[in-house]
């Protein structure tokens, strides 16, 4: 499942902290966010800077994250996907179920909680965008991997990458959504070879 592979993506961020990325003063972190689907990393927007754009946008309407938007602001990068976990590929998609159902078994076994997905509150939408038992899933299959590297190294430590089925259907009966995308987190930022500014 290895890619070695260079893609462009896009981030959604606030205009100083782009910036800043832009002239190497702020490098971008990882996000621990439990809802984020993809689990920890930096989120990037494959190959479409306007829905990169459409996310900052959305975040300062709605007032989202400890680093509110004032101005919405879109920085591209390149990125080698290196060992990636891609939720395309058939042999990725069929590791998860069995570590879906070990997760289940330690949470229930330590009297834990099991999270779910869900909307944001005070919204009914088919889309589940709060995605923390997909981020809980995904976390906790990286570790799994992570412990089965001989060397201390991980297999799949640099990035993950999935399609996000999201929003209506572009017309009635369809099962093309107006917000469908692919999305890549960065779990290790030395993979971002370089960043843009995009035209």
């Amino acid at each position: 499942m290895a890619h070695y592979s260079l893609v462009v993506g896009y981030h959604g961020c606030d205009r100083s902290v782009g910036e800043r990325v832009l002239l190497g003063k702020e490098e971008l972190s990882l996000k621990t966010n439990p809802w984020d689907w993809l689990g920890t990393g930096i989120y990037f927007w494959e190959g479409s800077p306007r829905r990169a754009l459409a996310f900052a946008e959305e975040k300062k309407k709605r007032g989202w994250g400890d680093n509110p938007i004032v101005e919405p602001y879109v920085i591209g990068a390149y990125i080698n996907l290196g060992n990636c976990f891609d939720l395309t590929d058939i042999e990725a998609v069929q590791e998860i179920p069995t570590h879906h159902q070990l997760l289940l078994k330690t949470l229930t076994d330590a009297g834990k909680p099991i999270p779910t997905n869900r909307s944001p509150r005070g919204e009914e939408h088919h889309d589940l965008v709060l995605r923390n038992l997909d981020c809980l899933v995904m976390n906790f299959t990286m570790r799994v991997f992570d412990s089965k590297a001989a060397d201390g190294s991980s297999y799949y430590h640099q990035t993950v990458r999935g399609v996000f089925v999201e929003g209506d259907p572009v017309y009635e009966g369809a099962r093309i959504y107006e917000k469908t995308h692919v999305q890549i987190a960065v779990r290790d930022p030395s993979s971002i070879i370089g960043y843009f500014r995009p035209s």
